[in-house]
């Protein structure tokens, strides 16, 4: 799970690597599969009503732990070579000084969760739980293990399908309901290595932004929930109270207790079919720097002597910048600019753009509608594939 502190993401990941000493293989490559389905294939989920036992009971075995190792190479430590010799004593005898130290290598592993979404072998998780990873093993709750190979990881929403080869395996079934606060939310996962963990609570939120959670450009909204959520449940499913699957556990706010979030099931089902389709998914880039516009932000600005904007508009995103040669630059978007409308949808904040750019996709025409100087203006443009490295 992402760990986050005060409302930020730390360094890291809250899926921890530890040194391991097995041996690294390389993953597979992508391959295209199709799609699968929503529906239950070899699960009875109980009916309306059952206890929170029977529903872990029919899903449990659905649910897989992930082990992943990888080779990190590094240099040994040498000390400078014009350190005075008094001082060598407290750095050990016996290290060298002087020029780079040897590279040295060594594997690192760590533990998630997946689940089930193919009676051959098809497994969804997050992306870190897997990401870097040379070796992928699952484990199911009957203590079989395969190796996992990774059809696709795409660090943008944070998600990754793996594929074993097996069959007639358990699979779980995904609600294409609503989902309201307050409903049962029930988290299976492997904490700490300890396998099919059950923990109980209730959405507390939905619709919660990225920037919100402390995941900034995450390009997708998360479940709030207080089911206790620990280092081992990335990737393991978060289920409504007839065992279907509703997100994928994700992150905790660091120091908190009872704030656990979950990628809804909706957005790791649109996510998870380009994966297995083409190992990779293309997100749409339109190339600008965002501020949410308030009264005080906009006041802020206009009395900053340094600031060449003078704003008008009271809400809407203020446009910081311009990514160059962007879709954005080639439209003629400038910094000062403050967008009101995508698509005919008012908008008042920066994840609502990205939420539209990414509804909007590659391949047509986004239309923003948008103030300067007090004059509102409409631009069309083509949202570009994202860059490794973008904003907007």
């Amino acid at each position: 799970l992402v760990l986050l502190g005060a409302g930020s993401a730390t360094a890291g990941a809250y899926y921890a690597w530890g040194p391991s000493s097995r041996e690294a293989q390389p993953t597979a490559s992508a391959v295209a599969q199709p799609a699968y389905s929503t529906k239950p294939v070899s699960l009875a989920l109980p009916a309306e009503g059952s206890s929170i036992a029977q529903v872990v009971q029919a899903v449990g075995p659905a649910v897989v732990r992930i082990n992943a190792s990888r080779t990190v190479t590094s240099r040994a430590p040498r000390l400078p070579s014009n350190i005075p010799e008094e001082f060598r004593q407290f750095f050990g005898n016996n290290l060298p000084s002087g020029g780079e130290g040897q590279p040295q290598e060594r594997t690192e592993s760590g533990v998630g969760s997946g689940f089930i979404i193919s009676e051959d072998g098809r497994i969804l998780t997050n992306a870190h739980v897997v990401e870097g990873a040379d070796t992928v093993q699952v484990t199911l709750k009957d203590g079989r293990t395969f190796e996992g190979k990774v059809l696709g990881a795409d660090p943008v929403t944070d998600v990754a399908v793996i594929d074993v080869e097996a069959n007639d395996l358990p699979t779980v079934a995904v609600s294409n309901a609503e989902l309201l606060p307050g409903e049962v939310a029930i988290a299976i996962g492997n904490p700490l290595g300890l396998d099919n963990t059950v923990t109980v609570g209730i959405v507390s939120a939905v619709g919660r932004t990225s920037g919100q959670v402390g995941i900034p450009d995450k390009r997708i909204d998360f479940i709030q929930t207080d089911a206790a959520i620990n280092p081992g449940n990335s990737g393991g499913p978060l289920l409504n109270a007839r065992g279907e699957v509703i997100g994928m556990n994700t992150a905790i706010i660091s120091g908190a207790q009872g704030l656990g979030f979950a990628i809804p099931i909706s957005s790791v089902d649109r996510i998870s079919e380009q994966l297995i389709a083409n190992g990779k998914v293309d997100h749409p880039f339109i190339g600008i720097e965002m501020v949410n516009l308030t009264p005080e932000v906009r006041d802020s600005i206009n009395k900053n002597p340094n600031s060449s904007f003078k704003l008008e508009a009271d809400s809407g995103v203020f446009v910081a910048g311009i990514v160059p040669n962007s879709p954005a630059a080639r439209a003629g978007l400038r910094a000062g600019d403050v967008l009101t409308e995508v698509n005919g949808e008012a908008i008042a904040t920066g994840q609502a753009v990205q939420n539209a750019v990414e509804a909007n996709g590659l391949g047509r025409d986004l239309s923003l509608k948008l103030d300067r100087n007090g004059q509102s203006q409409t631009v069309s443009l083509r949202p570009a594939p994202l860059p490794a490295q973008g904003n907007g």
